[in-house]
């Protein structure tokens, strides 16, 4: 566990069954001032308990552990911490993990062959709250919602103002309410407002969970 004395910097906490990828994860984000890895769990169980107590900005969730799985204590961070920013950091490739990952609720998805540089500036994204999906998957998930046979609801997306239908064009860019506002040319505050109509609309729970429905809307051909 790391201590750091700025309060601005980006809490981290790892969970991850590899005691040894944990240390080397550890070790790289102390080279940065700007992170403090506040915990480290090697199961589901002890990173949810480990997440309510220290409230960390991002938690780096590994997919596959063993007992309860990284989709299941996902979704329990999800709801006991939905504050805190989950990327899950896996060796899996796999299309259908990634589009249960972020429906699921996830902030990002990447591999753990990713370099420094890409896996800093992926955290910042989160904690900005953006998502971040590792270049590698990217046309892999677009292939994994062509492939989808649900039919697009074209009577929720009705719902929607023009202005919301534009927010949530933002919001399958990843974008964070700060971009989207300063591209909208719209107050933060109000930007805000619109993500939480688009997602009661939608009946969604989280910005990614809208950003994978316009994603699967758009490739299946509506509008």
């Amino acid at each position: 566990m790391q201590t750091n004395p700025d309060p601005n910097a980006i809490s981290v906490l790892l969970v991850d069954d590899h005691t040894l990828f944990r240390s080397g994860i550890r070790s790289l984000l102390q080279r940065h001032p700007e992170f403090c890895v506040v915990g480290e769990a090697a199961d589901g169980f002890e990173g949810i308990k480990l997440a309510l107590q220290l409230r960390p900005r991002v938690v780096l969730l590994d997919l596959n552990m063993p007992g309860m799985s990284g989709v299941e204590t996902l979704q329990l961070l999800r709801h006991d911490c939905p504050d805190s920013a989950v990327v899950m950091l896996t060796v899996s490739e796999d299309a259908e993990d990634l589009s249960v990952a972020l429906k699921a609720g996830a902030s990002g998805y990447l591999l753990k062959n990713i370099d420094t540089d890409y896996l800093t500036r992926a955290i910042r994204r989160a904690a900005a709250g953006e998502t971040v999906v590792a270049e590698a998957m990217t046309a892999k998930l677009v292939a994994q919602l062509q492939s989808g046979a649900a039919a697009p609801v074209a009577s929720e997306l009705d719902k929607l103002t023009p202005r919301e239908r534009e927010i949530l064009d933002c919001l399958a860019r990843g974008e964070s309410n700060k971009s989207i506002a300063r591209n909208l040319e719209l107050a933060e505050s109000t930007v805000k407002i619109h993500v939480q109509n688009v997602l009661k609309k939608l009946k969604l729970s989280s910005r990614v969970q809208a950003a994978v429905y316009a994603v699967e809307h758009r490739m299946q051909g509506g509008a």
